[in-house]
């Protein structure tokens, strides 16, 4: 396989994703290909946003790339923020002020079922493959918890006493809907060779 670009400029993600793929592959960011534009994600689904970017990269670079879309999905919310979690309360995207609107809506709602959904779109000589991986879990009455990202403080998954934002990224990476997903991604890259 070679190198493989991971097409985020989200330096969490890229991080994530190199201690998830444990040297298993040369993993290159945007920077490293100089791709230093923005990557539009207009889609109205996590699937169309993460075959965009990765789409965007091959079109542009003919370099194997994969790009992914995460979405925080509760149920009350009818599935928001979803496709918009990123920038739910914003175009700035500040965590803060995502968290901050989801904590408000769901004042005083007794079910806080949700969930995160992550979809990969990988690209090999062309070709798309995707992969979802999911994580259930419930939203917390407040933040808890300083590590990970996003809504990591106020997310339980399910059959855990703590947040993401309470784990150590191993014990998160081996739970997370992303998680999930790169180990999918992992085990295809690896029937290929």
């Amino acid at each position: 396989m070679g190198k493989l670009v991971f097409a985020t400029n989200n330096d969490h993600k890229l991080r994530e994703i190199k201690e998830l793929l444990s040297g298993e592959f040369d993993l290159l960011s945007l920077k490293d290909i100089g791709c230093m534009e923005d990557i539009p994600e207009t889609g109205p689904t996590l699937e169309t946003n993460a075959s965009q970017k990765s789409f965007y990269i091959w079109d542009r670079y003919k370099i194997n790339c994969f790009a992914d879309d995460t979405g925080l999905e509760i149920e009350e919310l009818g599935n928001e923020p979803g496709v918009y979690s990123a920038r739910y309360a914003g175009e700035e995207k500040s965590s803060l002020a995502n968290m901050t609107k989801v904590l408000e809506k769901m004042s005083g709602i007794s079910n806080r079922k949700a969930r995160f959904r992550c979809v990969i779109s990988l690209i090999t000589d062309g070709i798309e493959k995707q992969f979802e991986g999911i994580v259930e879990g419930e939203i917390l009455l407040e933040a808890q918890g300083s590590a990970g990202f996003g809504y990591d403080p106020i997310f339980l998954p399910e059959g855990y006493s703590h947040s993401f934002a309470e784990m150590s990224s191993e014990e998160k990476n081996k739970i997370s809907h992303r998680g999930k997903a790169v180990e999918k991604l992992v085990s295809y890259l690896k029937s290929l060779n």
